[in-house]
This record gives C-alpha cells, sequence and structure tokens, in this order.
C-alpha cells in the first residue's frame, strides 16, 4: 500500500511540475502524528461495531471515504484537475487496508497535492491582476461549483480561475472602488488565503480526514481532534477560564472584536475593540511569546488557562500605526460565561382592536449544559432549563399574556436539557423514546410534577432547528400544550454520545481527540420520529431556507423515516380546532403586511439567483442589474418611511431609518468580513439585531391570537388548556 501511495505520489509531482510554474510560496509537506494511526484505528472500531448502523471498514467504505475527502478538501472543484484524480484513482480502496495496518500517510500525501494546486491557483490569480481585465465580454461565472465536473485540463482551471478573478474584481469596481486599490485588495485577499493554508497542521488534516471516515458512516457522526473537542466542550458548557475577550485574525494580526461586560479585559479598563495582540506571556515575570502570525486557535489557547492565574498581554493599540506604542496588559483569568449564546427575553406589545396583549419572547440559541459542574454537584452550574425556568418566572412578573419561545436555527445540544425543558410546560410524562441499534426502545420522561408555565405558548422554528429542538418542539405538538409555528425543522432525528479515547486510554495529555458517534435513534411519543421530516409547524410561515441542500432530507446517506409503537401518554389539550382559524387570519395578516410582502419578493429573487446559479461578467449587464436593485430599495426604503411616519410619528421614522441604514451597509460592498473596518462592521451588525424580525413579530401575533379566540369561549379554553386557570384564559 505505501510503495502503491508513493508512486501515486511521484507521478502526480511529476505532471504538475511538467503542467505549471511552481509557487515560491509551497507550504511545507505535512507528516501524521504518531498519535494518528492509532485515533484511527480507534474510531474504526467504534464505527464498525458500535455506532447505531455500523458499518465495516471494507473497500465499499474506502471509495466513500475516497469521494468525500476529496469534496471536503476542493468541494467547489476549483483546485484539482480531473487528471488528479484520476492519479490518485488506484489507491481509492486501499483507505481501509491503510487504517487497519496503522499508517494514515495516504490522506497527507493526498492533501500535499491539494496544497500544491491551491499554491498555484493562487499564484495565477494574483498574476492575472497584473494585467488588464476586459468587463465588455459577455461571458459568465458559475457560483455554486458543488455539482461540476473536476476541470478537465490545466487551461479550463486557468479559465475559470480567470473568471473568480474578474467577478471578484466587478464586485468592487461597482462598489465604487479605484483599479489600483481594487488590484491591492484582491492582492492581499489572495495572499490571506495562502498564509491561511500554510497555518494548516497536521491536526488539521486528520481531522478532515476522519471526518470523511465518520460522515461516510452516517452525517452525524464526527471526529473531533483534542482541539475541537476543547472547543466542543465550552459550546456545551457556555463557560470558559480566560480573560473575556473575542478575538479575530485580521491580517497577521489577532484583533479584539468584542469584550465580554464584568470580565477581567473589561475590567482593566486598558483593552478596547480593535487593539492588537502581538504577545503573550504567563505569570508576573515569563517573557512574552511573540504571536504575530499565529493561528487563532494558537493565541487563544496561550491566553487562556486555569482560573485565578496571570496573563500579560503585548498590546498595540487599534488606533497607533504598526511601529506605535505598545502597552502591557495583566490580567487574572476568571470564568467567563458565555452569554450571548443563553437564553434571553423579550416583550412584544399586540395591538387587537382596543386591547393590547404582552407576548413573552424567550430566544434559545442551543440547549446547553455544563456537565462537569453538574457532575460535580456545583449548585451554580449553568443550563438553558435553569436559565428558561428564571426567565419564566420574570415573564409571570412582567403579566405577560403567553409566552413564545423562539428556536430557530437551534441545532440542539444536551439530551437531557431538552426533557427538562420540555418538563417546563407539562405536568410530567414521557417526553421521547430512544431506540438503540439492538432495537432497545428506552423511554425518557419527566418526572418532576408541576408546571414553570400553565399559560398558552408558542414553538418557533425554522429549517434550522434541530435534534434537541425537535424533541422539544415535537413533545409540545404532541401533548397539544403547544403552538408550533414556523417551516419544517431540520429533521435529525439521532442521538450521539462523545468517546473519549484519550479518558478511555488513560492518556495523561489529549492526543487521541474524541468521537461524536450515533448510537440511538429518537422517536417522539407519538410513536414517529423526526429523522428526515422534521417537525411540521401547525401554522405554516413562509419557507425561508434552501431545503434542497440544506437538512437531513439533503444527506445521500440519512437514516430512513420509520415508526414504532407510541407512549403512554395523556395529551393536555387539543389545538387541532383552532389551527385552520389561525392559519387564516396569519395569511390575511401578511397579505396587508408590507414587511412581509417585501421578505417575500427578497426570497422569489433569492430563490430565481440560487437557479441561474450565474452572475455576468460583463459590467454594464451588471451595473444596470445593480442599479435596478438600488431604484427598487430605495422606493421601498421611502415607502416604508411614509408608513411608518403615518403611524406614529417621529419614533417609527428614526427606527425605520436606522434599520434602512442597516440592510443599505449590507449591501455587496466586494469586500470580505476581515476587509471590512471593524468598527463599522460591528455598528452594521448590530443594526441588523435591531431590525424588526418581520417572522418574530408574526409568531407572536399568532400566540396572541390563541388568547384572542378563546376569551369569550370557555369551552374552547378549557380544551385548548386545561392547565390554564380559567380566569387566566379568558381575560383581557
Amino acid at each position: 500500500m505505501k510503495k502503491c501511495a508513493l508512486v501515486v505520489a511521484l507521478a502526480f509531482a511529476v505532471a504538475s511540475q511538467a503542467a505549471v510554474p511552481q509557487s515560491d510560496k509551497l507550504p511545507a509537506s505535512l507528516k501524521p502524528l504518531p498519535a494518528h494511526a492509532q485515533a484511527a484505528l480507534l474510531s474504526a472500531k467504534y464505527l464498525s461495531q458500535v455506532h447505531y448502523k455500523p458499518t465495516p471498514l471494507d473497500d465499499a467504505m474506502s471509495a466513500k471515504i475516497f469521494d468525500r475527502y476529496f469534496k471536503s478538501l476542493d468541494g467547489e472543484k476549483l483546485f484539482f484537475l480531473q487528471a488528479d484524480i484520476d492519479q490518485f484513482e488506484g489507491v481509492r480502496n486501499k483507505f481501509d487496508d491503510a487504517i487497519k495496518n496503522e499508517s494514515v500517510t495516504l490522506p497527507f500525501i493526498i492533501y500535499n497535492a491539494y496544497q500544491q494546486r491551491f499554491a498555484e491557483r493562487i499564484a495565477f490569480a494574483r498574476e492575472l491582476l497584473k494585467g488588464k481585465l476586459d468587463f465588455t465580454v459577455d461571458e459568465r461565472y458559475q457560483i455554486d461549483r458543488e455539482k461540476a465536473e473536476w476541470p478537465k485540463s490545466d487551461e479550463e482551471a486557468r479559465d475559470l480561475w480567470r473568471k473568480r478573478v474578474k467577478n471578484d474584481f466587478l464586485r468592487l469596481k461597482l462598489a465604487g472602488k479605484e483599479d489600483k486599490a481594487i488590484r491591492e485588495t484582491l492582492d492581499k485577499r489572495y495572499e490571506n488565503y495562502e498564509a491561511r493554508v500554510r497555518k494548516i497542521d497536521s491536526e488539521d488534516v486528520f481531522q478532515t480526514f476522519m471526518n470523511a471516515y465518520a460522515t461516510s458512516v452516517e452525517p452525524h457522526t464526527n471526529y473531533l481532534g483534542p482541539r475541537s473537542a476543547d472547543n466542543f466542550d465550552i459550546a456545551m458548557r457556555l463557560s470558559l477560564e480566560g480573560i473575556g475577550a473575542v478575538l479575530q485574525t485580521r491580517d497577521e494580526y489577532t484583533v479584539i472584536r468584542e469584550i465580554v461586560a464584568g470580565s477581567p479585559a473589561a475590567n482593566s479598563g486598558k483593552l478596547k475593540v480593535g487593539d492588537r495582540i502581538v504577545g503573550v506571556a504567563q505569570g508576573d515575570s515569563a517573557q512574552f511569546t511573540d504571536v504575530l502570525g499565529w493561528r487563532i486557535d494558537e493565541v487563544v489557547q496561550q491566553i487562556r488557562g486555569p482560573k485565578d492565574s496571570v496573563v500579560r498581554l503585548d498590546v498595540l493599540p487599534g488606533d497607533a500605526g504598526t511601529d506605535g506604542k505598545h502597552v502591557t496588559v495583566a490580567m487574572v483569568r476568571k470564568k467567563i460565561n458565555m452569554e450571548e449564546q443563553s437564553a434571553k427575553k423579550s416583550i412584544i406589545e399586540i395591538q387587537d382592536g382596543a386591547l393590547k396583549r404582552r407576548v413573552g419572547v424567550i430566544s434559545l440559541p442551543t440547549f446547553y449544559l455544563d456537565f462537569d459542574a453538574r457532575r460535580r454537584g456545583d449548585k451554580d452550574y449553568k443550563s438553558a432549563t435553569r436559565d428558561v425556568s428564571r426567565i419564566l418566572a420574570e415573564l409571570k412578573r412582567a403579566k405577560v399574556d403567553n409566552v413564545l419561545i423562539d428556536l430557530r436555527n437551534n441545532g440542539g445540544g444536551s439530551l437531557t436539557e431538552a426533557i427538562e425543558l420540555t418538563g417546563l410546560f407539562i405536568d410530567k410524562g414521557p417526553v421521547v423514546m430512544q431506540r438503540t441499534g439492538d432495537g432497545r426502545v428506552e423511554v425518557e420522561s419527566d418526572m418532576n410534577p408541576g408546571l414553570a408555565w400553565d399559560g398558552p405558548v408558542g414553538v418557533l422554528i425554522n429549517r434550522g432547528s434541530a435534534s434537541a429542538s425537535e424533541i422539544f418542539a415535537a413533545a409540545l405538538q404532541d401533548y397539544g400544550r403547544g403552538l408550533i409555528i414556523g417551516e419544517p425543522s431540520f429533521g435529525k432525528g439521532t442521538v450521539q454520545t462523545l468517546v473519549d479515547f484519550d479518558r478511555n486510554s488513560k492518556n495523561e495529555k489529549a492526543r487521541f481527540g474524541e468521537l461524536k458517534l450515533t448510537i440511538a435513534q429518537f422517536f417522539r411519543i407519538n410513536g414517529g420520529t423526526t429523522q428526515l421530516r422534521g417537525v411540521i409547524p401547525d401554522v405554516k410561515l413562509p419557507v425561508t431556507s434552501d431545503v434542497e441542500n440544506f437538512g437531513e432530507s439533503s444527506y445521500e446517506n440519512a437514516l430512513p423515516w420509520t415508526q414504532i409503537k407510541p407512549a403512554n401518554f395523556a395529551p393536555a389539550g387539543d389545538l387541532k380546532e383552532l389551527i385552520p382559524r389561525l392559519q387564516k387570519r396569519h395569511e390575511a395578516r401578511i397579505a396587508k403586511d408590507q414587511d412581509f410582502q417585501y421578505l417575500e419578493e427578497d426570497m422569489a429573487e433569492i430563490r430565481k439567483l440560487r437557479k441561474e446559479n450565474s452572475v455576468s461578467l460583463n459590467e454594464v449587464v451588471r451595473r444596470k442589474e445593480r442599479d435596478t436593485q438600488e431604484a427598487r430599495a430605495a422606493q421601498r426604503e421611502a415607502r416604508q418611511l411614509a408608513s411608518k411616519s403615518n403611524q406614529a410619528g417621529d419614533a417609527a421614522r428614526a427606527k425605520t431609518l436606522a434599520a434602512a441604514k442597516a440592510k443599505r451597509s449590507r449591501q455587496d460592498d466586494g469586500l470580505q468580513a476581515d476587509e471590512r473596518n471593524l468598527l463599522a462592521e460591528l455598528a452594521a451588525e448590530k443594526a441588523a439585531k435591531d431590525a424588526k424580525d418581520v417572522m418574530l413579530h408574526e409568531a407572536a401575533n399568532i400566540v396572541s391570537d390563541v388568547v384572542g379566540m378563546v376569551k369569550t369561549d370557555t369551552r374552547m379554553a378549557s380544551r385548548l388548556m386545561p392547565y390554564m386557570p380559567l380566569s387566566k384564559t379568558v381575560g383581557n
């Protein structure tokens, strides 16, 4: 096998050198680390024996890994040629033998070939910037090339990159940039592409390869290298030990993007957004380590550390030049809670004739839980259910009429949290069922009697609502306890567990990483599953997602939909009688809602662009398209201003102006995120967040309609919400 791989690699190198000049910045070849072969073998054991759908590591699996690995490296088919794929074809069925023989050299040979092609393409793109580009020719650039063929020749690849450079150039030109500035911007952009690839290390390559293997078994099984495993843990517990600064890379600098309120970074009084960290030192006296040009995760690892330990930063202020005076900032690390991802509340007031109702909105980005703190008995451990329970108590005191749980783009999290959160809205009983690979079915139940909220509740979902979100929404739907609003959810009906190879091997230092392994399929208490089909909302809002390319049904190896015997449960209510009336009221309302009409216009335009999948590279054509878009936007803004001014005067007018300004700032400026002015980018993000969320407001209208419909009908009230005191149900 090794001899075969070596022959392929040599053949690739010779062919490549004959085809095109080599870049003078070709990255060094990467090699596997000693731990990688063992980690691959351990993963193969679990994937072929313990997985919910155990799949043998054989020639058939090797072929799948081969295709998925090339797709992971070059999914848009911008770098490799068809001839490159053909040259590696001889090892298509060799990955299984390699892993079993504890060799993972082959994926590194392929990656090093990718690096070489990458350097060649970028060198060509930068060379094009030195010449003249013709924008009078009628030709088009294909935007999404995932389903395209590999370029058949180097000439075809060069033509593809010529069009890509022309498109990048034309976007900046249409945004009003001068040619000299455009060439400088794009040359720097392409140079940064090279810099990012040079920072890729052996751990990254191995993780990419192992994920090609894991996701070939099933879409939600993943391999996490030591760094990724640590970040996954932080994302689940929403806390870390550090200084409380959000960082990003800009050019070769590590830049402060955000400072967490109350954190050591904020309390120091010496750090501000835009400052550049150029050195890090541990303790009070250690020398600084220069971190200029480092990967962002490596800088973060230097800054994080044990609680109550000292870290010192060498900082170049954001408003100073490259030769400006540095500042040393010493801080004591503390536990930092990531509040941005925690549950949050807001109140929307809905006017219904002469009546005004208050809808309490709880936005939940993820089902988080600090497993370790809970296991240790920490009374203040972080959890989604605890935070939502606290917020519900606050909303009760605020005398809201109903509650709306916003789970849009909540991709899931802890299964335990999904069950316990459901328990806040039902008395007690089964919530979800799990079926293991050997066919055993376990019923997971809420065992705590009583409710944190006994009033009307709605759940807002979209295509990005997955896993734990679907468990919660399905349970409330099956109990008749809550109204589900939005679009069909993702369709992920599987359960994963983390296998810590280092803990199992008793390694003191992380070496092998972790495997996120699918071990069960979950089922609704009505016997169905959310797998593939998702949760279908009771009241449907316009679909905004690309359902063809996003969601469980977009995976070719997703598990099928199935059903089992229902759990033994008693529905708390029956909302079926209300749903047609609510849908009718919703459709009548949005037919007159200007914001919704604009949203549907925008979605129609997006669908049209997706279908076309290409843009003109003729400047006259593109300017005409842009002028048409800008004219439409100006007319829309004028109508909005007139409407809001008539409705509520200066306050509404000011808010509309701010929203319009935010949208204009988000129009295509041809720049990438790290090329924009940081403070202006953050201001635009804030304005976009503050702009009206038409889906959320309409969902609030719908849950408010529930109260309005039953306020004079005690028979319906008792059927729909048996938990609710009658006085609460029929009140205003």
